[in-house]
């Protein structure tokens, strides 16, 4: 499969715009995160000392264009699609080619927006995406296991949980066990 042009792609909802980020968006971006830092740490690896500094941001950029361009990573942010506001961000990394044809799923959202149902339609609007304009068979998915609002939504968006995985990724500064979720491109949400 050939790399898509990442400025092209826009992903809409009812409620959101799911776009590629832009050196524009490192403030809404910044700030979001800072604001929402203690909501998001226990969830995600430990941030790098200049975590949301210019610095960061270009070179986090640069990864997903270059992630983007060579068919391996597709990193979104959402938006509002009324007034803008930033709202979180969805992944799809470690895309494999070949007999695999799948990726893994990954999301965050602002303290600010959870409780609205804005994850269950950004993920259901980027499976959708992955299994059409990616040609994906599978979706993956991993939540710390008392991670129940993440588990919630990819129930709600048609992921079946597999099972397990000890020690699967380092999250907060220690390896951490994992519940493992797939999506296939015929199932339903």
């Amino acid at each position: 499969m050939s790399a898509l042009p990442a400025r092209e792609v826009q992903l809409l909802t009812e409620r959101l715009r799911i776009r590629v980020p832009e050196r524009a968006d490192h403030a809404a971006w910044a700030t979001g995160r800072l604001e929402s830092r203690a909501h998001l740490e226990p969830w995600e690896p430990r941030w790098p000392a200049d975590a949301l500094s210019k610095e960061d941001w270009t070179r986090r950029l640069r990864a997903w264009r270059t992630g983007w361009r060579e068919d391996r990573a597709y990193v979104f942010l959402i938006f509002l699609r009324e007034g803008g506001d930033l709202l979180g961000g969805v992944s799809i990394t470690n895309v494999r080619r070949g007999p695999a044809q799948m990726g893994s799923l990954g999301y965050w959202l602002l303290q600010s927006a959870v409780g609205q149902g804005y994850m269950t339609e950004a993920v259901n609007c980027a499976c959708r995406w992955c299994f059409s304009a990616l040609g994906l068979a599978r979706l993956e998915a991993g939540t710390l296991p008392g991670n129940l609002r993440s588990q919630n939504v990819l129930e709600r968006c048609g992921f079946r949980k597999e099972g397990r995985a000890r020690a699967y990724l380092e999250i907060h500064g220690r390896r951490q066990d994992h519940i493992l979720y797939a999506r296939l491109k015929e199932d339903r949400a």
